[in-house]
């Protein structure tokens, strides 16, 4: 099989080439007074520039679930950034706290976008990243997160939202969107119910935004993280077949994002 096409094959079965090593190290940043660590990985010995990828976590925050799916990203060639969102680098102790963490940025959205902006902002002031090639990925919180981010104009490619809230206070604010949006979502999730689906489509189509949605069948709230069990009927659950296909479509939209 010629190589390139052999690459290809690879590649849409979720086997892109990887790098021997990743390097990894945590930095610090700011948004106002507030003081941010966030999680940097990289491959190592790569010269740059690179696209660059930033992480925003589920509502229990930069734990090691994000601090993986960074080191992912890196060994696929992306310099890739899992953001701080609540300061300090802080991690909730159960989902009790971690409601209560989230429900200060969904009540204020533009807190919200301001601190994924500066998380943003630090991946580019890397030495490795292309600041011209960067996108957002976001996982449950995360995903509402990256979507406000790209609502308030920011400039990014592309973002992508893994089981995320498709919710927000100012639809209208969807024509401030620069690059493409890539949503994946499960299709019997609850807490992101048909009628919140529906209008983040209207909300897309109105704004005239180059946006995908991908529903798994079967896949409820958290498919991509192993760590919420496998009980459907809680309402959050992992799906292997889910979390594969969507890593996958991940790969796909940033290769055309990335000509890469």
């Amino acid at each position: 099989m010629p190589k390139l096409l052999l690459a290809s094959v690879l590649l849409l079965a979720g086997f892109a080439t990887a790098w021997a090593e990743v390097e990894t190290r945590t930095i610090e940043y700011r948004q106002g007074d507030t003081r941010l660590v966030g999680y940097l990985a990289y491959p190592a010995g790569a010269k740059g520039p690179l696209p660059g990828v930033l992480v925003v976590p589920e509502w229990r925050g930069l734990n090691d679930y994000a601090k993986r799916r960074a080191e992912q990203l890196a060994e696929l060639g992306y310099v890739a950034l899992a953001a701080d969102i609540y300061g300090d680098g802080k991690v909730a102790a159960d989902n009790q706290e971690a409601g209560a963490l989230a429900k200060i940025y969904k009540d204020d959205r533009k807190l919200m976008r301001a601190r994924a902006q500066a998380g943003l902002d630090a991946l580019k002031g890397q030495s490795l990243t292309d600041p011209k090639r960067v996108a957002a990925i976001g996982y449950c919180f995360g995903g509402t997160t990256v979507l406000e981010l790209a609502r308030s104009g920011a400039e990014v490619a592309g973002v992508v939202s893994f089981h995320g809230g498709l919710d927000t206070p100012t639809s209208a604010d969807a024509s401030n969107i620069r690059g493409r949006v890539l949503v994946l979502h499960g299709g019997d999730d609850p807490h992101v119910p048909p009628d919140q689906v529906q209008a983040f489509q209207d909300e897309m189509r109105k704004a005239g935004v180059d946006w995908q949605l991908v529903a798994y069948g079967g896949a409820v709230h958290s498919f991509t993280n192993p760590a919420s069990g496998n009980d459907n009927s809680r309402g959050a659950a992992y799906n292997a077949k889910a979390d594969r296909r969507s890593w996958i479509a991940m790969q796909q939209f940033f290769q055309e994002l990335f000509n890469r």
